[in-house]
């Protein structure tokens, strides 16, 4: 009996064959979608000391003079107060994009500004750092490109004892970084990469985070995936993130979502996944998974609501390797947390709901036990109340019920009756292609293993729902082979 209605499928272009190829063509789309990386950006830090902020200094545009001046004062001034204030002076001028052109420009400004960054004076040195990182946040890539003479250094103090310093340079790097490729090409050999690892097992909170930003912009850069990412794998740098990112009372929101996103861009290159898979990223990102769903649930504002998005990626794209079908975790955690987190999102954040149901897909794409687990526990309808948010929601929790139906006859009587048909014929009235068309791959597979759908669909004028779509060349071949089936039951 399957055989045959199997074959009549296939006889008007439409059968299960078809059905999974045309699936697997849209999921290579979506998840081409959930690839997509995270804008780059620029971090500022500014930590005006509190006479600056009481006294709401308002930072001047300095000329060449007074650049000159005070250039002179912190190399020559008679005392190292006097010398830390003209750097100060300098530092705040240098909020301004006229005095940082200015700056650049000036011969020998940056070979000073260089210099007393080398200085051993620790005041100084650290002043110094935070003129090259203000130089660093401009939007003119001409003024990045001119602190190229400073990264060896920026390096360099990677390695040593300050934290505020690290924290400095990490930033200042990062945002150098992201400007240009030719600021890559000099860090590169200059051994960023080895320079970011060391900092990893760094006993201070702020210089993790910090890091975490210069590797996430580094990891960012288009030649990434040839030239960045297999010199990071081949750190321990891989082992440390996911070590971060394990859940429980150390772990601390904003660290943590700086290396989710690194974790993002690097599974996304698709260089070596099976090497994080080997290192527990499945089992460690499913696991704070459920970490996620209960801070949600207990509704703690830590700022963890932030990892979900990287989380929920990272843990969609591994899930399309081969080996990270395993998910060492059991099915009825991860299905309910996951629908703990649509709930969350569905009211916080809806625009992050198509992350958590592409997650969802990959779960239950090759997976019965998942597929169950949404039936046992009496999910369909929760799933089915998200239709209404957007067509990208509607397309993949229509994709969802596809892979539960195509499971065979046990799972569609699950499905059927129930809330499903009316849904989908609120569906079949929507003018998007890709919601009607998913609309009709699911109503295929309820014909084909619950040959009684058939019935209440002409019952409740599913015909004259498919007719409006007869003459949409996407969806024709379709809409005549469901309206083949549905008449010759």
């Amino acid at each position: 009996m399957w055989n045959r209605r199997h074959g009549r499928l296939r006889t008007v272009g439409c059968g299960m064959e078809e059905l999974r190829r045309r699936r697997r063509e849209r999921e290579a789309e979506l998840r081409k979608a959930r690839r997509e990386q995270q804008l780059v950006s620029k971090r500022l830090l500014r930590d005006d000391t509190p006479e600056e902020a009481e006294g709401g200094c308002v930072a001047l545009i300095l000329g060449e003079a007074e650049i000159q001046q005070f250039l002179w004062l912190a190399q020559r001034g008679t005392g190292e107060k006097e010398r830390e204030g003209a750097l100060v002076s300098l530092r705040r001028g240098l909020q301004h994009p006229e005095t940082q052109q200015t700056f650049i420009r000036l011969k020998g400004s940056m070979r000073t500004l260089v210099g007393l960054l080398t200085s051993n004076q620790a005041l100084l040195q650290l002043e110094a750092a935070r003129c090259l990182h203000e130089l660093s946040h401009s939007e003119q890539s001409a003024v990045a490109e001119a602190c190229l003479p400073a990264t060896s250094y920026l390096l360099t103090y990677l390695a040593g004892h300050s934290s505020d310093l690290i924290e400095l340079c990490l930033y200042t790097l990062g945002n150098l970084i992201v400007e240009s490729e030719s600021v890559r090409r000099q860090l590169l050999p200059q051994g960023i990469v080895p320079a970011l690892a060391s900092c990893i097992q760094s006993p201070h909170l702020t210089v993790l985070e910090a890091l975490g930003y210069a590797l996430s912009q580094l990891l960012q850069a288009k030649e990434a995936p040839k030239k960045i990412i297999p010199s990071v794998l081949s750190t321990p740098l891989p082992q440390h993130m996911l070590r971060l990112l394990q859940p429980g009372p150390k772990l601390n929101p904003g660290v943590a979502v700086e290396f989710a996103w690194c974790l993002h861009y690097i599974i996304c290159s698709q260089v070596n996944n099976a090497l994080l898979i080997t290192h527990g990223a499945v089992s460690t990102l499913g696991l704070l998974l459920l970490y996620l769903a209960g801070a949600v649930q207990r509704s703690e504002d830590a700022g963890l609501e932030l990892l979900l998005c990287p989380v929920l990626r990272c843990l969609s794209n591994l899930l399309t390797e081969a080996a990270g079908g395993q998910v060492q975790l059991r099915d009825e955690r991860v299905v309910v947390s996951l629908f703990i987190i649509l709930q969350f999102l569905l009211q916080k954040q809806p625009s992050l709901l198509p992350e958590g149901l592409w997650l969802l897909n990959n779960l239950t794409a090759n997976s019965p036990g998942f597929c169950t687990s949404l039936l046992s526990l009496d999910l369909i309808e929760p799933l089915l109340q998200l239709l209404p948010v957007s067509n990208v929601v509607s397309v993949l929790v229509l994709t969802v019920l596809c892979n539960v139906a195509e499971k065979g006859p046990a799972y569609c009587w699950r499905l059927w009756p129930g809330p499903l048909l009316p849904s989908l014929l609120d569906m079949l009235a929507f003018s998007d292609t890709e919601v009607v068309g998913q609309s009709l791959e699911l109503l295929q597979l309820l014909f084909l293993y619950r040959p009684e759908a058939v019935q209440a669909f002409l019952q409740q004028s599913g015909l004259q729902a498919l007719k409006r779509h007869e003459e949409e060349a996407q969806l024709q071949d379709r809409v005549h082979a469901l309206q083949q089936t549905a008449l010759h039951r």
